[in-house]
């Protein structure tokens, strides 16, 4: 007897970003600091720097910010995903749905991602971006809902949507080059590299979706990094003209060794335990069956 197949949860992307980031989190953190100091130090020194100062444990600061902002905007990313591609499959009435169709889902439900996780990523960059910064300068807050409450006690509720275009623009980005890509990459894997559909299987096709979301994300994501880092009211014209103007146009491309390394880790762990936690939720609503005896 067949399985029964179990609709996934809404919460299952998100939890699976929640785990995956656990790990990632220093090597996101990296990553806005440099975007943030504008200078031209490798990630590893980077690194190195802030863990000799402030100590190994200080890589994980802003951890709060990182699990909240998950929570919000992957649960988001993940979940209306997979309600609207339900909704589409039943409304075209084919087995499959078509990899135009799947790319138009997975743009819309980034976009709304984009737009409910802003806050909780302007928390995140701040958080992240203040040991990169003189005392005088830190927001110094204390964790992620503590961050919430002061924006918008000190700068209003306005002050939420700080970066929130190139948010929208990256979260699009993300959403296509992340699920669209590894599902057309692991049908590839699948039919051209190895025929098994495990954990080898989903590393690879993740790796893939990593390597295109790093390239396409990347101007959108310093644009909006130096955006929300900042008390002030820069636009997206004024940061991309100083950008130009004191580092030349390949500062669109800055970080994008520690986002690469971040987001492909990143993006293998969330697909890995996604998967897993499908096969839980399958193995949760599996019916037993009694077993036989023989007369």
């Amino acid at each position: 007897m067949s399985k029964p197949k179990q609709k996934e949860p809404f919460w299952l992307g998100g939890a699976a970003a929640c785990m995956a980031v656990c790990f990632t989190h220093p090597l996101d953190q990296t990553k806005y600091r440099m975007q943030v100091l504008k200078s031209k130090s490798s990630m590893v020194s980077t690194m190195y720097r802030f863990a000799s100062r402030d100590g190994i444990a200080s890589l994980w600061a802003g951890l709060s910010a990182s699990l909240l902002r998950q929570s919000t905007y992957s649960t988001a990313r993940f979940g209306f995903h997979n309600y609207l591609s339900s909704l589409a499959l039943r409304k075209s009435g084919k087995e499959k749905l078509p990899a135009s169709w799947n790319v138009a889902c997975a743009g819309v439900s980034g976009g709304v991602a984009g737009l409910i996780g802003n806050p909780t990523e302007v928390a995140l960059v701040r958080m992240c971006a203040d040991g990169a910064k003189k005392p005088s300068e830190r927001f110094n807050y204390s964790n992620s809902i503590q961050a919430l409450f002061r924006v918008c006690k000190e700068e209003g509720f306005s002050a939420f949507t700080k970066g929130l275009m190139p948010n929208v623009v990256r979260s699009v980005l993300m959403n296509i080059s992340q699920i669209a890509t590894y599902a057309s990459a692991k049908q590839w894997v699948l039919a051209s590299v190895r025929s098994n559909d495990d954990i080898t299987t989903h590393s690879i096709a993740s790796f893939i979706a990593g390597t295109v979301a790093t390239t396409l994300c990347a101007p959108a994501d310093i644009i909006k990094s130096r955006m929300q880092a900042t008390a002030g009211k820069e636009g997206i014209v004024q940061v991309v003209r100083q950008g130009i103007q004191h580092e030349g146009p390949l500062f669109l491309m800055k970080g994008w060794t520690p986002a690469f390394i971040r987001i492909t880790p990143h993006t293998i762990l969330t697909f890995v335990f996604m998967e897993q936690l499908k096969k839980v939720v399958q193995f949760s609503v599996t019916p037993t069956v009694p077993a036989t005896v023989k007369l």
